[in-house]
């Protein structure tokens, strides 16, 4: 009996996910997007066919990662990928639908025309407009919820039979609504199209443009035509001027051509990549070089207090990285930091720090230093430790010293293990953005470039500036520099993984 009920329980549980699952689906294509709503559909398929089917047992385990992975990393990759061979920005945001409704949504206020008084009032959750020309005329509006997007309302006179009105809302709070009431126009029964013109008026309104039957927009106060051009996302005059809103359209390849062919954008990227890999390789190979170093001093038997030593020299690596970027900006500071107090004290020399580009370069790669030794340091002493001490012995014998020791037994023996990680921390820095975005914010910026580019910029803060502070904010090419990005660095996690099974076959 027991049995039979958990059963049914697992029916009815099934059977609420799958109609709540397809809710969410109806929800999401009512609202337009057919596509999402069909792979939703198809999620919730296979998740019942996973978990009714007795012959996919085994993925019932798997499905919740799998789906994690389609959403978190799949997803986000084809998205992105999708939008490289858009014009995708902040002047083209809507869909050609959407551009041309809004207008066709336009309006103008018509000389001459009557103006109307207007009171807002309270019908329950929601709002009705009372409207009053010059000649005592009333009209009222239906209940509103005040929608967000644009409506276009029928107002009627007042029957004899109708409730009479609440109060009128305050000022206050008739100039909180104010902009949901701008999105408001009625229809009077005299045919006039009003709209608000004042924080107490409406006024007499007229369509600001009219459809052709070729599809063009003509403007009914200057009589000029605009025409759509699939090419660029504009609604464009006769004489080429574009008229914004833009909206989306696709572009092919132009978005990679110009990263590499359009000069205002080529130089600073060339100038930039070059950066980030020399940052990414210089970063890995400073802190490599001290921390295996740190290793070798560690692993000395002499040393007293070696317990205390490897806990300061882990103690950056537990703090973590943002106050330590933040307190090195500080220390870094000009004016007021430490390092230039010092500096001062010993040699007189004020080095500006954040505004020279090759100082900016040396203040970015000594705080990663910083940050990335202690971890280096950790590993190395591990794979010290796997050395036979034997070899050591044997070098003592012959009177070989501890710096032969270090170039011939110590450093051959810790790279093949060790080049895996070495390559991982490269691709790592290679998209460090949180260390430039912090400390120097890509800064000092090339002076000779359009687009907003740093001599510290590596390319990930590069994508982020075209993407969010450009004055276009240019996603379709911050979308083509980010696949760039990530086809860069799956080919390091490729090398990475090969590396990774040739040292895996030689340790057989």
């Amino acid at each position: 009996m027991s049995s039979s009920m958990q059963k049914i329980s697992q029916q009815l549980i099934s059977a609420m996910v799958v109609l709540f699952g397809l809710y969410l689906v109806a929800k999401i294509y009512v609202a337009g997007q057919f596509v999402v709503a069909l792979a939703c559909l198809a999620v919730l398929a296979f998740g019942l066919f996973v978990y009714t089917s007795s012959r996919a047992y085994p993925y019932r385990y798997l499905f919740p990662g799998l789906i994690a992975t389609l959403v978190f990393v799949v997803f986000p990759i084809v998205y992105t990928f999708t939008i490289s061979f858009t014009n995708y920005s902040s002047r083209n945001l809507l869909t050609f639908e959407r551009a041309r409704q809004y207008f066709l949504d336009q309006t103008y206020t018509v000389e001459g025309g009557k103006s109307y008084a207007f009171t807002l009032h309270h019908d329950g959750h929601a709002f009705r407009v009372r409207l009053e020309d010059e000649q005592s005329t009333v009209f009222v509006s239906p209940p509103l919820a005040l929608y967000k997007g644009p409506i276009v309302v029928e107002a009627q006179a007042p029957a004899a039979g109708d409730a009479p009105l609440s109060e009128p809302v305050d000022t206050k709070v008739l100039i909180s609504y104010l902009p949901n009431l701008k999105l408001v126009s009625f229809h009077l029964p005299n045919g006039q199209l009003v709209s608000v013109t004042g924080l107490h008026q409406y006024g007499a309104v007229s369509k600001l443009y009219q459809e052709n039957a070729n599809g063009t927009l003509t403007n009914q106060q200057d009589n000029s035509v605009l025409s759509a051009n699939m090419k660029t996302g504009y609604f464009e005059t006769a004489l080429g001027e574009q008229i914004t809103p833009g909206f989306t359209v696709q572009v092919g390849w132009s978005q990679y051509s110009k990263i590499f062919s359009d000069t205002s954008f080529s130089e600073p990227f060339l100038r930039i990549f070059m950066w980030t890999v020399t940052f990414a390789g210089l970063t890995v190979l400073f802190a490599f070089s001290v921390g295996i170093v740190l290793a070798v001093l560690m692993d000395w038997d002499a040393l007293r207090f070696r317990a205390v030593y490897q806990t300061m020299f882990f103690i950056p690596y537990t703090v973590p990285a943002f106050i330590s970027i933040l307190i090195f900006k500080g220390l870094f500071n000009q004016n007021t930091g430490e390092i230039n107090q010092i500096l001062a004290l010993l040699s007189g020399l004020h080095p500006a720090w954040f505004s020279t580009p090759f100082l900016a370069k040396v203040m970015l790669l000594i705080v990663n230093t910083w940050l990335g030794f202690p971890y280096m340091m950790v590993v190395c002493m591990g794979l010290i430790k796997a050395i036979p001490a034997d070899l050591y012995e044997a070098s003592a014998i012959a009177g070989i010293g501890p710096i032969t020791n270090f170039f011939k037994i110590t450093l051959p023996l810790i790279v093949k293990p060790i080049t895996p990680l070495l390559i991982a921390s490269f691709a790592f820095n290679f998209n460090n953005v949180m260390l430039i975005e912090l400390l120097t914010g890509g800064r000092p910026d090339f002076l000779d470039t359009k687009v907003p580019a740093g001599t510290t910029d590596l390319l990930v803060s590069f994508t982020y500036r075209i993407a969010f502070e450009d004055s276009g904010a240019n996603f379709g090419l911050a979308a083509a520099i980010s696949t760039v990005l990530f086809l860069m660095v799956a080919v390091l996690s490729l090398i990475n993984m090969r590396l990774t099974k040739v040292n895996a076959q030689e340790a057989r």
